[in-house]
């Protein structure tokens, strides 16, 4: 009998993914399932955030002094009280928060650490653009119950699952465990997230770019030369279409799903900026980790692997260039001087 992809549910799936290691213990699956609960509620805010009047700012900045939405707050919180009862985090990073997350006293610990941005994308939620909840799972290295820094410090490789929430005209999750990358999307009428993408792969190379192209005065002159490029039709390449979104997440999935490049680059424009504004923690390798894990790569556009970066501090800035593998490639010959107009 061919088997029917739409109907295993998110949790066979991380089942099915846990009975490939022997000495597997189910907790990582129990903290996956505490993830996706409050995504579903997530979600559900999202849809009636209008009606539940929670659209708009909070009249308080975040740590990037950027202004805090509403649900952004609401997401910020459900996940932290849903990961704090848990008893399977150490300790807990978020966008948000300009320090680690402690578990409170009288909680139980446990041996993970979860950074997560809780809504990516929230600028954009009063136009009712798509957003998403990014997180990244690693293991708590040090001993003893109590956490160091360095556990939240971890380059990306070390990540042991990695993906994101999106919220727009369906909600999906897309997850990686390091064993390729698969797509849930929630069904509303049952509330379980059902397998809908098995198996993504990222095409070899696409026909779209993604960057704010308002930043162009401010970019280097090759990058600025491979943009050009990318705007010209050659005998081994068509035009290329820019579509950017605004929301890291879903100018992302689009990417994994269609190929192409998306591109958050060095700038001069803000001289507190200087590695550009996407955070390594909680954005960059969570999405690396999907995009490679799919076929695609991720780097700082200068010959560096996003996942090989050793972070020096929790909200350490990255510029990032991540997709399919050759436009991956070809954006990095531009970017160094090896490559011209």
């Amino acid at each position: 009998m061919t088997e029917n992809k739409l109907g295993i549910t998110v949790t066979n799936h991380i089942l099915m993914q846990q009975q490939r290691h022997g000495d597997a213990t189910g907790v990582f699956t129990r903290l996956l399932n505490e993830l996706i609960f409050a995504a579903k509620i997530i979600s559900a805010e999202v849809n009636r955030a209008g009606l539940a009047g929670i659209l708009g700012a909070t009249g308080r900045s975040n740590v990037q002094d950027e202004i805090v939405r509403k649900l952004d707050e609401f997401a910020h919180d459900l996940l932290i009280e849903r990961l704090c009862r848990s008893s399977h985090c150490a300790v807990l990073g978020s966008e948000e928060d300009a320090d680690p997350i402690e578990i409170p006293r009288g909680y139980n610990k446990g041996n993970y650490v979860l950074l997560f941005d809780p809504l990516d994308g929230s600028s954009n939620i009063d136009a009712n653009v798509s957003i998403g909840t990014i997180f990244s799972i690693l293991r708590k290295e040090s001993p003893g119950s109590d956490y160091q820094m360095s556990d939240l410090l971890q380059p990306g490789y070390k990540q042991v699952a990695a993906g994101y929430f999106l919220y727009g005209s369906s909600t999906m999750m897309v997850y990686t465990t390091g064993n390729g990358v698969s797509g849930f999307t929630l069904e509303p009428s049952v509330g379980e997230f059902l397998l809908s993408h098995p198996d993504i792969t990222i095409p070899e190379r696409g026909k779209i770019f993604s960057a704010n192209m308002g930043y162009w005065d401010y970019w280097s002159q090759g990058l600025q030369d491979y943009f050009r490029h990318l705007r010209r039709t050659t005998p081994d390449k068509p035009v290329y279409s820019c579509r950017y979104i605004g929301s890291m997440v879903a100018d992302f999935h689009r990417t994994l799903l269609y190929g192409g490049v998306f591109l958050y680059p060095k700038d001069t424009k803000d001289p507190k900026k200087p590695h550009g504004k996407l955070r390594l923690l909680y954005e960059c390798n969570p999405l690396a980790m999907v995009a490679e894990q799919a076929g695609g790569a991720a780097s700082t556009g200068e010959g560096q692997r996003i996942l090989e970066i050793q972070p020096e501090e929790l909200h350490q800035r990255v510029p990032i260039v991540i997709g399919s593998k050759l436009d991956v490639q070809e954006a990095e010959q531009f970017i160094s001087g090896q490559r011209a107009q």
